[in-house]
């Protein structure tokens, strides 16, 4: 499974993009993703990797899940599916 595709995969159909119009630097808010989408994402992003996703919505600064750009929210997904796959 390429995590990197899938995510941005999830991204794109959240942001309502095609998923080569979303660079790797892009914020949430590049991408016009606002809180309700980002809970959208996290559960469509736990349901297709099967994982738990460490993310307070209320208080997304204090996270252990980066969400500062895709390529953070890669890294972050990767991580988990490799912790998962030990």
């Amino acid at each position: 499974m390429d995590v990197q595709r899938e995510v941005i995969d999830i991204l794109a159909e959240q942001a309502m993009l095609d998923a080569g119009d979303i660079n790797m630097t892009d914020s949430l808010n590049d991408l016009g993703i606002d809180s309700l989408g980002l809970v959208e994402t996290i559960f469509t992003i736990e349901e297709r990797f099967d994982v738990s996703v460490p993310f307070n919505a209320n208080e997304p600064d204090k996270s252990d899940f980066d969400i500062s750009s895709v390529e953070k929210i890669v890294a972050a997904v990767a991580n988990l599916v490799e912790t998962k796959t030990k």
